[in-house]
């Protein structure tokens, strides 16, 4: 099996801060969260709370997009084009995305990719967060309990932060656009 982060790894760029753009032009009403979003962002920033906690406020949003699953279906049909072509040229029916990205964001892509995925879980209706942030150790710990972790031949991603679950692999890759380089 070959692992992959998702985001800046195999799709151009963040998949949650482009939901968010593409929300905003949809409705922009949601720029009233600006101030509890930049507020969380700084506390996290100086470590006064959770990534998690973080991005529990920023994604209270979700809570102002009616609809927000066909908002997603919505979005993929204008984003699907940035997926990397050299993961296309590679991709194999047992990869697996492990990603921080929400769960129900990512879900419609990998169904449609027809591959695995381990996300953060979060209410799509009230931006909470259902449990840890999916990012460095907790990758770790989600795939353990769905698979046998040592069955990682090559992992994939754009950040140190994914260096935990990268020890695993047989081969790990550092990604940076479109290069591919040794861990």
């Amino acid at each position: 099996m070959n692992v992959y982060d998702w985001d800046k790894t195999i799709y151009d760029g963040d998949s949650s801060i482009d939901f968010y753009k593409h929300c905003l032009k949809k409705y922009p009403s949601i720029s009233k969260y600006w101030p509890r979003q930049m507020r969380a962002m700084s506390q996290y920033k100086r470590r006064k709370i959770t990534k998690t906690e973080m991005k529990t406020v920023f994604y209270e949003y979700f809570q102002s997009i009616p609809n927000i699953g066909q908002e997603v279906q919505i979005f993929w049909d204008e984003n699907e084009h940035k997926i990397k072509s050299w993961y296309y040229d590679q991709k194999r029916d047992d990869d697996l995305i492990i990603s921080a990205s929400p769960d129900f964001l990512l879900r419609p892509m990998m169904n449609k990719l027809g591959i695995a995925l381990i996300a953060s879980d979060v209410n799509p209706l009230s931006g909470e967060n259902m449990q840890e942030n999916c990012y460095g150790p907790e990758k770790v710990r989600r795939m353990k309990l769905e698979y046998d972790i040592n069955e990682m031949e090559e992992f994939y991603s754009d950040s140190y932060s994914d260096d935990p679950l990268a020890q695993f692999a047989q081969k790990s890759y550092l990604v940076k656009g479109d290069e591919r380089l040794p861990w």
